[in-house]
């Protein structure tokens, strides 16, 4: 790819502190909820992980269980907070574009040297069609595992159909969460995604990446007569 950002010192503030913290909540608790959700099928003993260490908890399936409840509260709590959050503060920099697809498919030739990469703003057009993508398979699992919940605690003689489709809704959903979740991990150990990875940890990124890749975005700033650039994290601005 031709558009291969030089190395530099300068920061550029990407995320604020709460939009770090929302992120890692639902990622630490969807991680927990696959694994708990695993080890309510009979996996544990079968593959012999209830002999790992710290793990023999993992072949019991109301502990498993329990787990599971407390860190979807935990995951339906961050949810709503980033929906309504952002809602309010007029965040849409992150949802879907007109041109999205196509640009996404002028990233992909580039990566294989044909062409260029557009220029961006603060999120790449297949991060904002991987987030509507996550968006709907988070409020499926979350609507489906409500209704067995529901079930398993107020109302056992639910009515059999409604709990079979949610529990074939809640798999298909998982399966997809899972397979969302590799390919947000695998994108992002991509050689140019690579830089990013500082600003999901720290909320920065260098400046003479963010200029050459998101220059739409760092135009923004100049707009608003707004400092896009610090040398001390203290001075960045951020805009989400």
């Amino acid at each position: 790819m031709s558009r291969q950002a030089p190395e530099g010192k300068n920061l550029v503030k990407r995320h604020a502190l709460i939009v770090l913290v929302e992120h890692w909540a639902i990622a630490i608790s969807g991680l927990a909820l696959i694994l708990t959700g695993l080890f309510e099928l009979p996996i544990a003993r079968r593959y012999f992980i209830t002999e790992i260490p710290g793990l023999r908890w993992s072949g019991d399936y109301v502990f498993s269980l329990q787990l599971h409840y407390l860190f979807s509260v935990v995951f339906i709590a961050a949810s709503l907070f980033h929906v309504v959050y952002h809602w309010f503060m007029g965040h849409r920099a992150i949802l879907p574009q007109k041109g999205d697809l196509r640009e996404s498919w002028e990233v992909i030739r580039s990566l294989f040297g044909k062409g260029e990469e557009p220029p961006f703003a603060k999120y790449l057009p297949e991060q904002r069609l991987a987030y509507a993508g996550i968006a709907v398979i988070i409020a499926g699992l979350i609507a489906s595992g409500l209704v067995k919940t529901w079930k398993n605690l107020f109302a056992p003689d639910m009515d059999l159909w409604l709990v079979l489709w949610a529990t074939w809704a809640h798999n298909l959903f998982f399966v997809l969460f899972v397979l969302a979740f590799v390919a947000h991990m695998a994108a992002i150990l991509i050689k140019p995604n690579r830089p990013m990875i500082r600003a999901i940890l720290t909320g920065w990124i260098r400046r003479d990446y963010a200029e050459h890749r998101h220059p739409l975005w760092i135009a923004e700033f100049a707009l608003q007569k707004k400092p896009a650039v610090a040398v001390t994290e203290q001075d960045a601005p951020c805009q989400e």
